[in-house]
């Protein structure tokens, strides 16, 4: 049968017993190997009913749960959202959004946040994480869940991926990557009824092979080459088949390219078959047997007793349900999760959680202390990553850094003050509030939250005579602050010396956007207090692109992006505000003058009358130009360029040395095909064949940090045409004290200096002259060097 012939080919290449995960990026006490055979041993005790368990989610005290069996000693899984928090827990941290991540261009960050995440939901008995995201990649700039990724870049989006799994499995916690794979809208992506009753099947990403590798599955090769023991699949189909039962994305790329270990589980309700979808590559069945959270059953469960049945009369093959038994259970294993001494699912957990507690009908390990406070200190170190990502767009005439206390302060905007509706409310069910994160299943509960206005306030006390007056209400604020109005003066006098807009963009799952504007009538907001305030200061909370068309305003001083910034939102922003951090973060995206400078548009099914079951379609025609490489196509000059962020000192770079693989030494085009294959694809993909380094010099008066980034561009000549003139390929951040220099290193391997070959199927080096362009940003390239390497 087809499972089958997949399940020895799968083990040939991949070599269940010989093959070694990355020791250096797991810190765990078993080899791979020895975690195989604890997997075979936990099989052979297996019956065929106990293998579905492993495969079918249950109603439980988690976010989804695999059912303990209890004979054999295993206490099942618990799955918890989401990738920045314990979704479903009271005293956990709620830490700053992918897309923070993603502008703080910082690596060490990124694999700190995921130790510190995975300790947590290790001390909430967690065994799995939902995250991190790298998809949606970020395709189009309107897309309602770019925030809980890293950015539309897909050597920044999967650097970051691969630290923050590393981080994360550190502790023992599975990661499970996701959404796989071109889940880059939710509108549509699920099967709806039309108004005549006519089941219209979720959309498809139709995405050329050459763009699906070098684009969409290259973070998650990133992931896999980490040892991600999980892969989320997402709702939407790919060029025709749904992504959880696509045998090309899941088998041909992700199991056999890829040579990924781990399993991949259904994003929840996204199983679209039984048989069907196991055949080509679904392992898990997510959360189970629920269409809702109001109840779930085995007997519903597309696997559950179908699975069984699927064996029992030879639709499904027994080696390939012992194939999801490993791959299950070898993580399991590998991260000792198997240990006595896990912690008990917390109570509280399963009180917060989707399903009710008398839906959970199995013997879980829940208990120990409720309400257990997993945050340690680490609240001091989400201040920090949140201060790294703010980006710095505009600070005219050295509006910031505000080193002593002004007298007289303006807090305006609905961003600036404590959530109306409380901690637990959705961002977007209130007026008034400040956006620490977006909604939805990536979101977090905050157990506090430190506000502007509050860490505002605070820091002005330490001047006798410092006032704060403040305005939160957006749809007041245009009509109050008219110059010489009464009204003005009744409320707000004197004029600040400093004016500080907070405004928000909200993000969640679910929804995408029609537009770029700040919420709640922002951009009238900041006209309306800079007509007033010489000196006004805008802060944005959005995990997307705004076109901030007031930028240019004379009154505008500094324009500062905050993302999603976490529990420490205002302490963070404060910190840059006042020089105690120099501001690093650089834009994880593009941001144009026009609303006509993007070439993707989300396609809004719900305003379309749709009769044929496949009419939603999304046709991916732009290949890989979006974000910068369509600029640079296009020599559209943005406002604001992907990699910009200012800093309160400044920096110069210089290119020291590049050092190519000889020509003489006979590199080949592509990589040895006799090579096994390992955890990221062909272990040659990886091999060093380019060093640049480059000396990086802090040239100002003050300590900061800056990101220097190395951009490749191929030979065009010799390259397929729909080749971006430039890609990212490198990048590190630096922190220097004023007048000191460091050299940085940055090495390109194969797969660095490769593009796919359609044809081939393989990646191929092209003949003829590349240029390594360093710089710190995507425009200002400060050298260019040449290299050759046939």
């Amino acid at each position: 049968m087809v499972s089958q012939k997949l399940f020895l080919l799968v083990s040939s290449l991949i070599s269940w017993g010989d093959c070694r995960a990355i020791t250096a990026a797991i810190d765990a006490s078993l080899e791979w190997s020895e975690a195989v055979t604890k997997a075979e041993d936990f099989l052979a005790q297996l019956t065929l009913e106990e293998k579905a368990y492993l495969a079918t989610g249950v109603a439980g005290p988690c976010t989804g749960s695999i059912a303990p069996i209890e004979r054999l000693g295993f206490r099942g899984l618990c799955i918890q959202d989401g990738p920045l928090g314990i979704r479903p827990a009271d005293f956990a941290s709620v830490y700053p959004a992918g897309v923070s991540v993603g502008a703080s261009w910082d690596k060490e960050l990124a694999r700190q946040r995921g130790v510190l995440l995975g300790e947590e939901f290790k001390a909430k008995g967690a065994h799995v994480m939902l995250g991190p995201v790298v998809g949606p990649l970020g395709r189009d700039p309107l897309g309602g869940r770019n925030w809980e990724g890293f950015g539309p870049d897909p050597y920044l989006s999967g650097e970051l991926g691969y630290q923050s799994i590393v981080g994360t499995q550190s502790t023992g916690v599975q990661s499970c990557v996701k959404h796989y794979i071109g889940y880059e809208q939710a509108t549509g992506s699920n099967p709806t009824p039309n108004t005549d009753g006519v089941i219209i099947q979720g959309y498809s990403s139709n995405i050329d092979d050459r763009t699906m590798h070098e684009i969409y599955s290259w973070p998650f090769a990133s992931a896999v080459r980490a040892g991600v023991s999980s892969v989320m699949c997402a709702y939407s189909r790919v060029n025709g088949s749904y992504s959880c039962e696509n045998n090309q994305t899941l088998n041909t790329i992700l199991k056999e390219e890829l040579g990924f270990r781990g399993y991949v589980m259904s994003d929840w309700g996204g199983t679209m078959s039984g048989a069907h979808a196991i055949e080509n590559g679904l392992d898990m069945d997510m959360p189970g047997g629920a269409v809702s959270f109001e109840g779930t059953s085995w007997s519903t469960s597309l696997f559950g007793d179908n699975l069984i049945q699927a064996v029992n009369n030879g639709t499904l093959s027994t080696s390939r349900v012992d194939d999801i038994v490993l791959r299950v259970m070898t993580p399991y294993f590998y991260l000792n999760q198997n240990r006595a001494d896990w912690p008990p699912i917390d109570p509280s957990s399963k009180e917060l959680g989707d399903f009710s507690a008398s839906m959970a009908n199995y013997s879980w390990s829940v208990g120990g202390e409720a309400h257990r406070d997993v945050r340690g200190d680490h609240g001091t170190f989400i201040r920090k990553l949140a201060a790294e990502s703010v980006t710095l767009l505009k600070n005219q005439n050295g509006a910031l850094p505000i080193t002593e206390i002004p007298r007289f302060i303006g807090v305006f905007g609905n961003d600036g003050a404590d959530k109306s509706a409380g901690l637990a409310s959705s961002p977007d069910s209130e007026l008034i509030g400040t956006f620490a994160t977006g909604g939805g299943s990536g979101s977090g509960r905050l157990t506090y939250l430190v506000s502007p206005l509050e860490a505002i306030k605070t820091w002005a006390k330490g001047r006798s005579d410092s006032l704060v007056q403040y305005v939160t209400d957006n749809e007041l604020i245009p009509g109050l602050l008219k110059p010489n109005s009464v009204a003005f003066g009744a409320a707000i006098y004197p004029i600040p010396e400093v004016c500080f807009v907070f405004l928000r963009y909200y993000v969640s799952e679910g929804p995408d956007h029609s537009d770029f504007d700040l919420n709640n009538n922002g951009s009238a907001v900041v006209n309306a207090v800079a007509s007033v305030c010489n000196n006004t200061i805008v802060v944005t909370h959005s995990g997307n692109v705004n076109l901030l068309e007031w930028a240019d305003h004379p009154n505008v001083t500094a324009i500062m992006m905050a993302y999603m910034p976490g529990q420490e939102s205002g302490n963070a922003i404060l910190d840059v505000i006042t020089g105690q951090v120099n501001p690093s973060g650089k834009l994880p995206f593009t941001v144009a003058y026009n609303v006509s400078d993007y070439n993707t548009a989300i396609v809004n099914f719900t305003a379309m009358d749709i009769t044929d079951p496949n009419g939603r379609q999304v046709n991916f025609t732009e290949g890989q130009f979006f974000d910068y490489r369509h600029f640079d196509l296009a020599g559209i000059t943005p406002r604001y360029e992907f990699g910009y962020g200012l800093s309160y000192t400044n920096f110069s770079l210089e290119v020291l040395s590049l050092k190519a693989v000889s020509r003489k030494g006979g590199v080949s085009p592509r990589p040895d095909a006799s090579k096994t294959i390992q955890p990221g694809g062909n272990p040659d993909l990886y091999d060093v064949l380019v060093t640049v380094k480059v000396r990086l010099t802090n040239t100002g008066s003050l300590a900061g940090a800056t990101v220097p980034q190395l951009y490749l561009a191929f030979p065009q000549d010799t390259t397929p045409a729909g080749t971006p003139v430039k890609v990212l390929r490198g990048f590190e951040k630096i922190h220097l004290k004023a007048g000191r220099s460091q050299t940085v290193t940055f090495e390109l391997t194969r797969k660095d200096v490769s593009f796919w070959n359609v044809v081939k199927q393989d990646w191929e080096i092209p003949a003829g002259a590349f240029e390594a362009k360093i710089g710190l940003s995507s425009r200002i390239i400060s050298a260019t060097k040449s290299f050759e390497l046939l």
